[in-house]
């Protein structure tokens, strides 16, 4: 993931991405993972290039992009915590530990520590709901979270 890149570097990479991938069937997903992948979100400046070479409308990759959750709009911290909102997590204590979460890292949901480190996103559902309330950070599940766990998480990422 390189964070910083000029737009003639987004736009030259993208079509390499792009060329790589077109003739898969369905390539945009698979191109928008490499993309996000490459830069750590899906710049602007690529989607155009996107459209053009599979011959797609802009509108139609802004709303792909826009519609599912794991795509970003901008960079992520060097961390990505996820804390499941769906409804098991939410009963078993969900909505107080994301709230105590918020607290530590004085930060909101979509937002990025100022220090860079970390980047808070809510996601619907882990897989997890036996073990609620769970999270996922930087792909690791872990579930049956408490306030101490969570406190011992983020101080595992602030370091």
């Amino acid at each position: 993931m390189n964070l910083h890149v000029s737009s003639r570097d987004i736009g030259e990479r993208t079509l390499d991405i792009v060329s790589e991938m077109k003739s898969l069937e369905g390539p945009l997903l698979p191109i928008l993972h490499e993309i996000q992948a490459e830069f750590g979100y899906v710049p602007q400046e690529a989607l155009p290039i996107i459209a053009r070479e599979l011959n797609l409308s802009r509108a139609e990759v802004h709303g792909v992009v826009s519609f599912y959750h794991d795509y970003r709009d901008h960079p992520a911290g060097r961390h990505v915590l996820k804390l499941c909102r769906a409804e098991a997590c939410q009963s078993m204590g969900g909505d107080a530990l994301a709230e105590r979460v918020k607290s530590l890292l004085g930060i909101d949901f979509h937002q990025t520590t100022l220090d860079g480190a970390v980047t808070l996103e809510p996601v619907y559902c882990l897989g997890l709901c036996s073990t609620a309330p769970a999270a996922m950070l930087d792909g690791e599940v872990y579930g049956r979270l408490d306030a101490d766990a969570v406190r011992d998480l983020i101080a595992e990422v602030r370091t």
